[in-house]
């Protein structure tokens, strides 16, 4: 019989049915099945209620950064990654910082965007000043929609209204500025959007199509900086001030030139997104909002600065988008965010904003000063040795044996390190 995906009510079958169906289809064995089947801290019945065509849940490693000393506060971050070497990474940029004080890390009020898409008009600037002076009843509207988040002092707070030109004709863009709280807010900022766009058309004799939030939440950021003192960044053989430099020339390669700014950007990111996932956010909407705002001026450019003090000391500020929220959405259904938030002791979004920010900043400093000094490879090898080695057949202490020689060698390879189990088994090791 000849394999098809279009599969009838697939959806309707229980999460069983449909683990039977990609058995049929995938030749999955009986291990492939129990894998599928094995649960864990977040069950199979409760997933199947986040996402659509569940069969199974994927974990990730769920790590623990330590040192991190924010705002005058100790945290333990708990960090959701599959990368090697940024837990680590990030624990060590951490202790570096609190030589200097830790870092300070400021969360702005939680405004999300909801755009408003008006087309078919043939006076747009005289439609922009009619939404405009309509301001309060839209905002009226809008605010209907959630009396709750209204009550908590949050809710639709202003509008802006932008003409644009595009391949289709002049479009007024109506801004609805929402104040979410400790919601992420997508849910209530897209209802307001979706609740005022009538009005629009009703007072405008436009033509309403898209009416939805923009994740590029500039409304919604953290800045976060850091000064560590050049003592603290001295490495073996090599002098602080020649770690500040090589960090001041690194932060300028990005700064010029955009293939490098991805990859800088990128190593924000690794720490950024670890704690968005394992507090449940959507790290989806990070990433499009910080990589959108590292483009705001028409060229894409790094998401921190780094600087040198008259002292010859290391100063390092971070700004972007954060957009989390620690209420809705999988914070309040997945239990392992729920225990990340109670480990980090997190009471308000923008505390959690001001934490994420810090860790980005952490995991840029980190990354950049191994750059400029050994490189990248040695530590980020020494630990993806481990994975090698146990994608090679290695367990228990042979995992570490097999690693240790791979690096000594240089050679981080699957094939060599199928060579090096097979030597240690030889040997009984």
């Amino acid at each position: 019989m000849t394999k098809t995906s279009k599969i009838s009510g697939f959806y309707r079958k229980s999460i069983s049915e449909r683990i039977d169906i990609v058995k049929e289809f995938a030749n999955l064995d009986d291990k492939d099945i129990e894998l599928l089947k094995k649960e864990g801290p977040l069950n199979h019945e409760l997933a199947d209620k986040m996402i659509e065509n569940l069969i199974s849940t994927m974990p990730l490693p769920l790590g623990i950064a330590t040192n991190f000393l924010i705002n005058g506060k100790d945290y333990l971050i708990p960090m959701a990654i599959e990368e090697t070497s940024v837990v680590a990474a990030a624990s060590n940029a951490a202790k570096m910082c609190r030589a200097g004080g830790g870092i300070h890390s400021v969360a702005t009020d939680s405004i999300m965007i909801g755009q408003v898409q008006l087309t078919k008009v043939k006076d747009p600037y005289y439609a922009k000043m009619t939404i405009l002076s309509e301001k309060e009843k839209i905002l009226e509207i809008a605010n209907e929609q959630d009396p709750v988040l209204v009550k908590f002092g949050g809710g639709a707070k202003d509008i802006e209204v932008r003409v644009i030109n595009t391949l289709t004709g002049p479009m007024v863009i109506t801004h609805l500025l929402v104040d979410t709280k400790d919601a992420m807010g997508a849910n209530a900022v897209n209802t307001m959007a979706e609740a005022v766009a009538s009005y629009i058309e009703k007072i405008t004799s436009g033509k309403v199509y898209l009416r939805i939030l923009s994740n590029l939440a500039d409304r919604r950021s953290v800045r976060a900086r850091a000064l560590i003192p050049k003592e603290a960044l001295a490495k073996e053989g090599i002098s602080g001030e020649e770690v500040v430099d090589g960090i001041i020339e690194a932060y300028s390669f990005a700064a010029a030139d955009p293939y490098r700014a991805a990859t800088h950007n990128k190593g924000i990111m690794n720490g950024v997104d670890a704690v968005v996932i394992a507090t449940g956010n959507d790290w989806r909407a990070i990433e499009a909002g910080a990589h959108s705002y590292a483009s705001r001026f028409g060229k894409y450019e790094p998401l921190t600065i780094w600087e040198k003090t008259e002292k010859g000391d290391l100063v390092g500020v971070l700004e972007m988008p954060m957009a989390v929220g620690i209420i809705g959405g999988a914070t309040k259904v997945h239990p392992m965010a729920q225990l990340a938030l109670k480990i980090l002791g997190i009471k308000t979004a923008k505390e959690l904003a001001e934490v994420i920010g810090a860790v980005g900043l952490a995991q840029n400093l980190a990354a950049i000063r191994a750059l400029a000094t050994e490189g990248i490879q040695r530590g980020h090898m020494s630990l993806h040795a481990k994975n090698i080695a146990i994608m090679a057949g290695a367990t228990g202490d042979l995992i570490d044996l097999v690693a240790e020689r791979l690096v000594k060698e240089r050679k981080i390879r699957i094939d060599r390190a199928k060579e090096i189990l097979e030597e240690l088994k030889k040997k009984g090791k």
